[in-house]
């Protein structure tokens, strides 16, 4: 193999990419090197085990992922902004769109809400740390990894262009030749090792870490929401990992699991795809449906009406989400009779969905809300939302997604769907728990026009998509007719708007840094939940002493009794894991395994494969018992973060 073909080459935007990533990463070697920052760089990020770290740089990934997703998204509509523009190829238009909507789901979405489920659960059921702090660490760095190697296809071998579905047989070694799908197949693979394990991790968190007098029903819902995703997670990961070894077996050792040949069943993969891939909408929802509660809630100053039954909406959610994958793909040929069945369970989901909705809108009647930015986020959500659900609805009739089905009118939907739901539940959360994160409020101000600017641009990018689609324009074209030349440029204009929107959110972020009051009480919103217990900057440890529940809105009823949390009597030793570097290395190895299995260096995957099996004994062998934290630290700690 030659540089030309191991080096993606002819394409300026590439070369633009690669001079980008070269000039971004000699200036953070030359800052961490300048300021002497390598053993601080190690030491307290690297190597920490510290949920509240490791939910931090969850979410600085997802931000970055964020941006070059969005980039792909602005280039699909320049290109498609005027007829026969030639802005991009169709070779390279396949790439991005592919790598837009893999890495919004897979490397954006997920890992977002996985951040702030990292920083907030443990503290939000009055725990300390997660169950397995280790294992916790593993699974940031193998999605961090597993990113990277994603990534790194766009200037190395070439990206997958087989869509972010990956329908065989087009995604299979005849049609889709190259290194550029083995990518997709081995990135989703090690990234969703950590995705499965922290579905476990949390499961158990949740169910054997909880404070104190704290039952299921007192949890609060963002706790909940978090802890029945787990389950989808857990149920649905396996049936992704399975599906992925498959389709690798096929390309790389040619066997015949999809493949037209060899008595092979293509249609298989698109049913497994879906039925891992409609639980994982609900994976990147039901957290940001658990995030608009709280955040509406606490700017309603209201107890969530209908507690119980939202729970319950979430449970039942969840099993219908395993039971409506059909739906993807009603046109395949299987008949009137299960398009019917997957027809009905389609439509009988948006029953508690919309339940959900009724109980946002009654805790908002009578109350004295506040327009904060987190809980503008929040009641955009509501409308916006429910155009994509009733849409939804529509896609679900089998008859009527003969004409719906891979046309704009399901990309309008989607999105109404995902960044409505999801992205703006992003935000929202990011906005809101970002005092707990960094000790200072994001710039209300600057906020504000962020959201305008983002949602405006929202809606003008997907609303005309709907009409789009009834008129005919399919999904994955590269060129349009002249007939769709004027919705197309307002959705063009409005995709921009977004991502001036975001912009102004990331120099919010530096601004704030730089300017904002610094925290002092640790509950600026006059929250809720035990979260807003802790002092900020939060303590490694959480709570100096383990709080006692005794009602719903934990920390709400603690304040309105004139009790505290924090009791110098009664503060004792803590027991807290050590940092270890071992996650981050192991996951280095499956990085660079992966990477020689993507181009089918087989000694060199085995020989990985062996050193990742070596270092999982070391683990086994490691005996580490972790450390106390002594009383008058811990009083230290707590007088110096609570000004006493």
């Amino acid at each position: 193999m030659g540089l030309d073909e191991f080096f993606v080459t002819g394409e300026p935007l590439i070369y633009a990419g690669m001079v980008a990533i070269t000039l971004v990463s000699g200036a953070i070697i030359f800052l961490l090197t300048y300021f002497k920052k390598w053993k601080w760089l190690w030491r307290e990020w690297l190597t920490t085990v510290d949920h509240k770290r490791i939910g931090i740089m969850y979410i600085l990934s997802a931000l970055a992922m964020l941006f070059r997703a969005g980039s792909d998204a602005l280039m699909m509509r320049t290109q498609l902004a005027f007829p026969d523009m030639n802005f991009l190829n169709a070779q390279h238009y396949n790439e991005i769109f592919t790598t837009h909507g893999t890495i919004m789901i897979f490397f954006m979405a997920m890992p977002f809400l996985i951040g702030l489920m990292n920083i907030v659960v443990p503290q939000q059921i009055g725990a300390r740390d997660f169950a397995f702090p280790y294992l916790n660490a593993l699974s940031f760095w193998s999605f961090f990894f597993g990113a990277m190697l994603f990534n790194v296809s766009f200037v190395i071998g070439g990206a997958p262009d087989a869509g972010w579905t990956s329908y065989t047989p087009l995604a299979g070694d005849i049609m889709s030749q190259g290194p550029g799908q083995n990518f997709y197949l081995l990135a989703l693979q090690l990234s969703g090792i950590g995705t499965l394990a922290t579905g476990i991790n949390l499961m158990v968190t949740i169910l054997k870490m909880r404070a104190p007098g704290m039952t299921l029903f007192k949890m609060p819902i963002f706790t909940w929401s978090t802890f029945i995703t787990m389950f989808i997670i857990v149920f649905a990961f396996p049936i992704l990992t399975i599906a992925l070894a498959l389709m690798t077996i096929d390309r790389i050792f040619g066997s015949h699991f999809f493949t037209l040949a060899g008595e092979g069943l293509p249609m298989m993969w698109a049913n497994l795809f879906w039925m891992w891939g409609h639980p994982e909408v609900y994976i990147v929802i039901l957290p940001a449906f658990g995030i608009f509660s709280e955040v509406i809630a606490t700017f309603a100053r209201k107890r969530l009406f209908g507690y119980t039954v939202m729970v319950w909406s979430i449970i039942l959610i969840a099993g219908l989400s395993f039971l409506v994958w059909v739906h993807h793909f009603f046109t395949m040929g299987a008949g009137a009779f299960v398009n019917s069945i997957f027809s009905v369970t389609t439509m009988a989901i948006a029953i508690p969905t919309g339940v959900k909705i009724f109980n946002w809108l009654a805790t908002l009647y009578k109350s004295r809300i506040r327009t904060t930015t987190a809980m503008m986020w929040a009641l955009a959500f509501i409308p916006s939302f429910t155009i994509g659900g009733i849409t939804g609805v529509m896609l679900g009739m089998a008859a009527a997604d003969y004409q719906f089905h891979n046309s704009y009118f399901l990309i309008a939907h989607f999105h109404y769907v995902l960044i409505a739901g999801t992205v703006f539940g992003c935000f929202a959360g990011l906005v809101y728990w970002y005092p707990k994160m960094f000790g200072h409020k994001l710039n209300e101000r600057i906020g504000k026009w962020a959201f305008w600017l983002f949602v405006i641009g929202f809606h003008i990018c997907f609303l005309p998509q709907y009409f789009l689609g009834l008129d005919g324009m399919p999904r994955r074209v590269f060129h349009i007719v002249p007939e769709w030349f004027n919705l197309n440029v307002i959705s063009t204009i409005g995709a921009f708007g977004m991502g001036l929107g975001f912009a102004v959110f990331v120099y919010n972020i530096y601004y704030s840094y730089r300017y904002s009051e610094r925290e002092q009480t640790g509950d600026p919103w006059d929250g809720r939940t035990l979260e807003w217990a802790t002092p900020t900057p939060v303590p490694e440890y959480n709570f100096a002493v383990v709080p006692h529940v005794k009602e719903h809105d934990a920390y709400w009823d603690m304040k309105q009794k004139g009790e505290t949390i924090y009791d110098e009597s009664k503060v004792e030793p803590i027991h807290m894991p050590n940092s270890t570097g071992q996650p981050f290395i192991m996951s280095a190895i499956m990085f660079f395994a992966s990477f020689a299995l993507v181009f089918e260096w087989i000694w060199l995957a085995v020989a990985g494969l062996v050193t990742i099996l070596v270092t999982m004994g070391i683990r086994s062998f490691d005996y580490d018992e972790g450390r106390h934290i002594d009383v008058e630290e811990i009083k230290q700690t707590e007088r110096s973060a609570r000004g006493l």
